[in-house]
């Protein structure tokens, strides 16, 4: 028997149902702009957690990329412009 099997049959533990894990993929593949821009409804549930996945790492690559642009920018601005920079980003 699997792990995946043995944990489910565990006593006490919560089981997510067939109905609840469509739901969910639909509602990813409605927040995921590649699956969402398709035309055809059909797509798996794979793919739709592929997409997910991949979309998740492209939002960390931006996420360090316009990091690392900040705080060149902040290096290389006086002071008051960095402080400035600082305090709306704060709020």
């Amino acid at each position: 028997m699997s792990s995946r099997r043995s944990r489910s049959r565990q006593p006490g533990s919560s089981r997510i149902s067939d109905d609840q894990i469509l739901d969910l993929v639909t509602k990813l593949q409605q927040l995921v702009p590649e699956i969402r821009s398709r035309r055809s409804d059909k797509v798996s549930a794979a793919k739709v957690l592929q997409e997910t996945c991949n979309y998740i790492r492209n939002l960390h690559r931006e996420v360090d990329d316009l990091s690392e642009r900040l705080s060149e920018l902040l290096a290389t601005t006086d002071t008051a412009q960095a402080a400035l920079i600082r305090s709306l980003l704060m709020q």
